[in-house]
């Protein structure tokens, strides 16, 4: 696919077929969240690649509304490293995103469930720590997102940018 038609087809994908991802297709996905880009190329985030069934369905009852992964036949968490950059939320978000391009390039389905909450500590520390138990991940990680991959049991169509949305300003910010 060519880069502005993965973006168009990039959609929320909640469904997903009973019919497993190849470790190639696993392998050039891992490959793209790890070439993501970083600030100062510093390994500020990392991943943890989740097969196992009965794991994506105990991540699924994390407090973020995540239920659909346990549909998924992969889940990828991203965390970030704020001993290691500042930028640990920026560089593991571009890193989602990176990687949710990877997955419709390879006509997977994916959905992104936010576990980090940048407004809410408690809250927050609540998905974290739910995240954190299930998988080990140590105190100095925080967890950005979890994204879940699949076969699409359906695909709504490619999306259209609206015209004249108001979200493009050229030259100045112009308010409506």
């Amino acid at each position: 696919m060519e880069l502005h038609d993965i973006i168009q087809n990039r959609r929320e994908i909640t469904e997903f077929k009973d019919t497993p991802i190849p470790a190639d297709v696993m392998q050039r996905l891992m490959d793209a969240a790890v070439l993501s880009p970083s600030g100062n190329n510093l390994p500020s985030r990392e991943f943890i690649v989740v097969r196992n069934k009965d794991t994506l369905a105990h991540l699924a009852d994390t407090p973020a509304a995540l239920s659909w992964v346990k549909n998924a036949d992969a889940a990828f968490v991203v965390t970030g490293r704020p001993d290691i950059s500042k930028y640990w939320l920026q560089d593991s978000s571009i890193a989602c995103g990176f990687l949710w391009l990877a997955a419709v390039n390879e006509d997977l389905g994916g959905a992104f469930g936010a576990v980090y909450h940048a407004q809410d500590a408690e809250e927050t520390e609540k998905r974290e720590n739910f995240v954190r138990r299930v998988l080990d991940i140590p105190k100095d990680r925080h967890i950005t997102a979890i994204l879940g991959f699949g076969w699409p049991a359906s695909h709504p169509g490619a999306k259209t940018p609206p015209e004249n949305s108001g979200l493009v300003h050229h030259e100045t910010f112009q308010s409506s």
